[in-house]
C-alpha cells in the first residue's frame, strides 16, 4: 500500500459522506457514499474482494472525501458527483436520472404530485428525495390529511376521494380561495420540516389503535411515522431553487487558513475546491484577498455567494465589485451549507496537521536511522553538494542544508567554480569543499554532522582529502549515486567507500532522495541563471568603455543584444550614452554578427 494512502486512511473521520477514488493521472475513477467514511474507505484496502473491486483498488493512487450531515445528503451528493465525473467504475446513477420532488401546483385548484422535473411554472417544489417510494408515501399521507383534488383534470361529478373526505370536490362545489390558502400553508410548513404536530397526532392515533387491538391500523400509522422521519430529515446538498451559487467555508488554526468552496450548479452541489496556506494578516483581510483572487481566476460568476457570518467582511464592496448578491446566512438551509463547508475546511486542515506531525516524527526517525546505518552520531545538520556544467562551461556548484530532515533554505549557498577549467567533477568538488569549510573555520560557524556529495568513490575521496589533510577536520562524508534514470540509487560511505545496505522504501531512503533532488534542483537553477547572464553579457564585455553599469543599463533598456544592434544613435542618447560610444557599440556588434 502506498505510504500516503496508508496515512490518509488512518485519519478518516467517523462521519457520513462521499469519497472519490483517483488514479495516477488524477482522474476520478469511482465515487461512493458511506454512513461512516472511515469504515467504508478502509474496507477497499483490507480483506478479499471480487474481481471488479480488485481491479478498482489496483488503480487507486489517491482519494478525497466530502463530509455530509446525514446519509441522505451523502446519497444525493453521490448522484451529483457521478453525473459530474462519469467515473469508469460507477454503474448505478450514471445516467441522467434525477431524484423525485413533491410538487404543489399553482393551479386554480391546486394538487400534489410527485415529479422528477422542476419547471418555472410558479409551482412550489420540495425535495429532492432519494427514495421515490417514500416520497409517494408522504404524498399519500398529505392526500389523506389535506383534501386537495387528486385528479389531473376536473370531472363533472364527485369521485370516491370526496366520499372518503380526501377531496373538496371542486368539480361540483365552489371552494373559496381562502380555504386553499389555509391548506397550502399547512402543507408547505409540513414539507419544509415543521411536521412535529402531525407526527404527534399520528403517534397518538397509533397508540390508541394499539390499545383498541387494531394492530393493522396501528402498523399503518407506525409506517407513516417512519416514512416521515426518513424523508423529512433535512438535507442541504441540493436546493430546489435551481440556482448557481458558490459556498465558502473558512477555518484557521496554528497560523494556517483553510478555505473550502462548494460549487452549486442548478441547485446541486457538484464539485468542491480546498485551499490551504499560511496567513499573515487578519482573517478578514486574507479571506477577502482570497475571494478577490479567486474570482479574478474564475471570471464566470454564479448568481450568488454564501459566506460565513463569523468573518466580518465588507459585503457592499464585494457586491459592487462582483455585481452579484453576497450573503452571510444566519439560519436555514443556506446556513447549513456554509456550516458544512466550514466543517470540511476544519477536517482538511486538521488532516494536514496530523499528516505533518506523523511525517515529522517519521523524518526525525529517518535522521536517527541514517546515523545508525553510518555508525555516526545522529546527523542533525546535513550539508549536501552538487556540481553543474554543460561541457565544462559556466561550471557552478551548490550546497543545501537540511536540519533534522527539513531544508533550511536560508543556509543554502551558491559557488561559481574559479580554479577548474573544463568538466572536472572531482577537482570542482575539492574547490567547493575547500572554500566552504575554510570559511566555516574562519568565521567560527557550526560544522555539519554529515556531508553528502553527489557522486561515488572519487568525489567522496576528494572531499575527505581536503577536509582531513588540508583543514584538519574529521566530518563524515557520504556519496549518493544515481541510476540510469538519474534517480537516487545507492549510498556510499566508509574508507574505502562501500555501498550501505538500505531498503528503497524506507524513510531514510526517502530522506536521501529529497536531499539529492533538492541540491540538484538548486544547482541546476543556479547554472541556468549563470549561463543566461553569460550569454547576454559575453559580447558587451569586450567593448571598451562599456562597464558593468552600462551593460545593465543597455540590457534593461533594449532587452537584448539584437535590439541594441538594431538601435539608432539617437536611442542611445535617451539613456545617457554619447554618440561616439554609441557608434563604437554598434560597430562592434555589427562586426560580431558578420563573423
Amino acid at each position: 500500500m502506498d505510504p500516503i494512502i496508508k496515512e490518509k486512511l488512518a485519519l478518516l473521520p467517523d462521519k457520513p459522506g462521499c469519497y472519490l477514488m483517483k488514479n495516477r493521472e488524477g482522474q476520478v475513477i469511482y465515487v461512493g457514499k458511506a454512513k461512516v467514511l472511515k469504515n467504508r474507505v478502509r474496507s477497499y484496502f483490507t480483506g478479499s474482494h471480487d474481481a471488479k473491486t480488485q481491479k478498482l483498488v489496483s488503480e487507486i493512487a489517491d482519494f478525497e472525501y466530502i463530509i455530509t450531515d446525514s446519509n441522505v445528503e451523502a446519497l444525493i451528493l453521490e448522484n451529483n458527483l457521478i453525473k459530474k465525473y462519469r467515473p469508469h467504475y460507477n454503474i448505478m446513477l450514471k445516467d441522467d436520472k434525477t431524484y423525485p420532488y413533491i410538487k404543489l401546483t399553482a393551479d386554480e385548484h391546486p394538487r400534489l404530485e410527485v415529479t422528477r422535473k422542476v419547471k418555472k411554472d410558479k409551482a412550489k417544489y420540495f425535495g429532492p428525495y432519494p427514495n421515490a417510494g417514500s416520497a409517494q408515501q408522504v404524498k399519500k399521507l398529505l392526500d389523506k390529511l389535506y383534501p386537495l383534488r387528486k385528479c389531473k383534470n376536473l370531472n363533472n361529478r364527485v369521485c370516491l376521494y370526496y366520499h372518503l373526505g380526501q377531496c373538496l370536490a371542486p368539480c361540483e362545489f365552489e371552494v373559496k380561495q381562502e380555504t386553499y390558502e389555509e391548506i397550502t400553508k399547512k402543507i408547505i410548513r409540513f414539507l419544509q420540516g415543521d411536521y412535529k404536530e402531525i407526527a404527534d397526532g399520528l403517534r397518538k392515533k397509533m397508540e390508541q389503535a394499539a390499545e383498541n387491538l387494531e394492530f393493522e391500523r396501528a402498523k399503518e400509522y407506525r409506517d407513516q411515522l417512519q416514512d416521515i422521519e426518513n424523508i423529512m430529515s433535512k438535507q442541504v446538498i441540493t436546493l430546489n431553487d435551481r440556482m448557481d451559487r458558490d459556498v465558502f467555508g473558512v477555518y484557521t488554526d496554528k497560523g494556517w487558513m483553510c478555505i473550502q468552496v462548494f460549487y452549486m450548479r442548478q441547485g446541486n452541489l457538484i464539485e468542491r475546491e480546498v485551499s490551504m496556506f499560511p496567513y499573515y494578516g487578519t482573517i478578514e483581510e486574507d479571506f477577502m484577498s482570497f475571494i478577490t483572487q479567486f474570482y479574478f481566476a474564475n471570471p464566470v460568476l454564479p448568481k450568488e455567494i454564501l459566506l460565513p457570518k463569523e468573518v466580518k467582511l465588507d459585503l457592499a464592496l464585494l457586491e459592487e465589485w462582483l455585481q452579484i448578491k453576497v450573503y452571510q446566512p444566519k439560519r436555514g438551509p443556506k446556513r447549513k451549507l456554509v456550516d458544512m463547508a466550514i466543517e470540511n475546511a476544519k477536517v482538511a486542515l486538521e488532516e494536514k496537521f496530523n499528516l505533518d506531525a506523523r511525517n515529522e516524527a517519521k523524518t526525525i526517525q529517518a535522521v536517527e536511522r541514517l546515523g545508525e546505518l553510518l555508525r555516526i552520531k545522529t546527523p542533525h545538520r546535513i550539508e549536501a553538494f552538487d556540481n553543474s556544467n554543460i561541457q565544462g562551461t559556466d561550471a557552478v556548484s551548490a550546497m543545501v542544508v537540511f536540519i533534522d530532515g527539513y531544508p533550511d533554505k536560508s543556509s543554502y549557498r551558491k559557488y561559481k567554480v574559479m580554479s577548474v577549467e573544463g568538466s572536472d567533477d572531482v577537482h570542482t568538488m575539492q574547490e567547493v569543499i575547500r572554500r566552504r569549510y575554510t570559511r566555516i573555520l574562519k568565521e567560527g560557524l557550526n560544522l555539519p554532522d554529515l556531508i553528502i556529495v553527489d557522486g561515488g568513490k572519487q568525489q567522496i575521496n576528494a572531499a575527505v582529502n581536503v577536509l582531513e589533510n588540508e583543514l584538519g577536520l574529521n566530518i563524515p562524508v557520504a556519496g549518493l549515486k544515481k541510476d540510469e534514470k538519474h534517480k537516487t540509487a545507492e549510498l556510499l560511505y566508509g574508507a574505502p567507500p562501500k555501498v550501505v545496505p538500505m531498503e528503497r522504501n524506507s524513510q531514510e531512503f526517502y530522506l536521501l532522495q529529497r536531499i539529492q533532488d533538492e541540491v540538484h534542483r538548486f544547482a541546476i537553477s543556479f547554472h541556468r541563471q549563470t549561463r543566461t547572464k553569460s550569454m547576454l553579457y559575453s559580447q558587451l564585455d569586450e567593448i571598451p568603455g562599456v562597464g558593468e553599469k552600462r551593460k545593465k543599463l543597455l540590457l534593461k533598456h533594449f532587452g537584448s543584444i539584437k535590439n541594441i544592434r538594431e538601435a539608432s544613435v539617437e536611442e542611445f542618447r535617451k539613456i545617457g550614452i554619447g554618440d561616439k560610444l554609441a557608434k563604437e557599440i554598434l560597430k562592434f556588434l555589427c562586426s560580431e554578427e558578420k563573423k
